[in-house]
């Protein structure tokens, strides 16, 4: 074990160097550009589109605001409490600098994949709408390609069952053993049961859980950051400070912290940014794909939202959480540091409360991921191999729960870089679509307008 370990540390290491940081960074810079700055000067449109997206317009199989919601069940998971401090834990706080420089140029990257996603999409035998890179890829790039759409759903099917899967379960069992003496096989059976009966009804029941869910624990989430930030309101400036002097400056070691040099900071930002957001891997616009929607442009606006909120609102909360509590120079790890921090200001309930918050946040990710596993297997093996998928995925849960699977994080990381690789390569060939989709149809509303 400790050689796969070490293996997969290497791999990791490579797959996460600075070649693909910037293979990740640059493509979003340049999307936002090419885009003229449209993720940041249409955030408010987004917005109004997110709430008129209740009501559905167009073919589809859920509503635009269900495709966000199941988009963000499947990002808003331990990456938001564990991943965070792990990020900030090694990385120092100049990591939560670089996990918003990655979100802010991620909101043009989700933006692009959601608008070729549903310009490219397509309808399987049973009448769903599919797409996602490998349909943009096949529809957009044409049959030389072929072999880049099947390498990113052969990676996006494995992926899932480390980001979206035993990752979650892993740490959802572990959480649950330290704060309410949950036994390991207890979480796995009662976690593996829910999954399972969920999956039965596809993706709109999938998409109804996750309407549910995300926008009640994600507010309640905010809220409990919320009063633990009010506790220390004086030391947001110097917080503020902190994490933009960690962001160019190699930081000391202090308490429990090793010390980390800005190259560290910078890879633990994007690795746990991108970790957390998903912008780049290709994921998100697979459910995107599946929205009632008459416009790639209108459902672009609304996917971009899933970066901003997940990654610039819950991380930069969490992130505010470990950095003005001091917790982040402790012996504390992971989703143990998050809750240490929330002790402060609910002495005998911070971990608690983040235990309860995480295995919400993990169980809605299981559910989003397992629609992404899906239809990336679909894609190689056709209808056949859903019931099959299904039902190794719940297997898969309860196995992530009891075994435990330290080495998960690690395979799960290169898994990302793996899937990332021919997505971003096909946004940037395709950029020419997306950027001529956005001028013409931010140029036909103008007319209306008129």
């Amino acid at each position: 074990m400790k050689s796969i370990e070490s293996l997969l540390s290497t791999l990791n290491s490579f797959a996460w160097g600075p070649v693909m940081l910037c293979f990740i960074l640059c493509t979003g810079l340049y999307l936002m550009l090419g885009l003229r700055l449209l993720p940041l000067r249409k955030l408010g449109f987004a917005f109004v589109q997110l709430f008129k997206g209740r009501k559905a317009r167009g073919e589809g199989d859920i509503s635009p605001f269900a495709a966000l919601m199941m988009s963000l069940s499947a990002t808003v998971g331990t990456g938001n409490i564990a991943g965070v401090a792990t990020a900030i834990g090694i990385g120092g706080p100049g990591a939560l600098f670089w996990m918003w420089c990655t979100a802010l140029v991620g909101m043009a990257t989700k933006y692009a994949e959601a608008v070729l996603a549903v310009h490219y999409r397509e309808t399987d035998e049973t009448g769903c709408k599919v797409g996602g890179p490998m349909y943009y890829i096949k529809n957009g790039l044409g049959q030389r390609w072929l072999w880049l759409a099947t390498l990113f759903a052969l990676f996006g099917m494995l992926a899932g069952f480390g980001i979206g899967n035993t990752v979650q379960a892993s740490e959802v069992a572990r959480v649950l053993e330290s704060s309410f003496q949950v036994p390991h096989w207890v979480s796995g059976v009662v976690m593996a049961t829910l999954v399972g009966i969920v999956l039965l009804g596809g993706v709109k029941v999938i998409a109804r859980v996750a309407s549910t869910l995300v926008p009640l624990m994600g507010i309640a989430y905010i809220l409990g950051c919320g009063v633990v930030i009010a506790q220390h309101f004086g030391e947001i400036p110097a917080a503020f400070s902190l994490i933009l002097h960690s962001a160019f400056n190699p930081v000391a070691a202090e308490g429990g912290f090793a010390g980390a040099a800005v190259m560290l900071a910078i890879r633990m930002g994007v690795a746990r940014g991108v970790f957390s957001n998903e912008a780049g891997l290709g994921s998100a616009p697979i459910a995107h794909a599946a929205a009632e929607t008459d416009s790639p442009v209108r459902q672009g606006s609304i996917a971009m939202l899933g970066t901003f909120i997940d990654t610039l609102i819950i991380c930069t909360m969490t992130g505010l959480v470990i950095i003005l509590t001091g917790v982040w120079t402790s012996d504390a790890e992971a989703a143990a540091m998050t809750a240490s921090g929330f002790a402060t200001a609910f002495p005998g309930l911070g971990d608690k409360f983040v235990a309860v918050t995480l295995v919400l946040f993990a169980f809605t990710t299981i559910l989003g991921w397992s629609y992404y596993g899906e239809r990336c297997a679909e894609y190689l093996f056709g209808l056949k191999v859903i019931v099959p998928y299904r039902i190794l995925w719940t297997l898969a849960v309860y196995i992530g729960a009891v075994k435990g699977l330290g080495i998960a994080w690690l395979l799960a990381d290169t898994l990302n870089a793996l899937m990332a690789i021919p997505n971003l390569i096909a946004l940037l060939l395709l950029s020419p679509v997306i950027f001529r989709l956005t001028l013409s149809w931010f140029s036909a509303e103008a007319e209306a307008e008129k």
